[in-house]
């Protein structure tokens, strides 16, 4: 696994945020990352322009989940609770 850091700006200042992510979606990311681009621009290039579901289609696989029928029990979940 490898771990990145990445530092947020706010109005309350700098965060720093961790992800994990699979080697092989590092090696994929960093093979289409521009020579002076950061991995935050990387990211922003990556989803501009696309609505959710293509930016979602363009992570897909790049996240495993623990307990998938879980998470998907809560989307519906609020899903409904939306649509009411």
């Amino acid at each position: 696994m490898f771990k990145c850091m990445f530092k947020h700006m706010n109005l309350r200042g700098t965060l720093t945020k961790t992800l994990t992510i699979r080697d092989e979606v590092y090696n994929k990311l960093a093979s289409i990352k521009k020579k002076d681009e950061s991995f935050s621009e990387l990211f922003e290039r990556l989803v501009q322009g696309s609505d959710s579901l293509e930016a979602l289609k363009h992570l897909r696989g790049a996240v495993e989940f623990r307990d998938k029928k879980k998470m998907i029990a809560e989307i519906e979940t609020l899903r409904s609770e939306r649509r009411q």
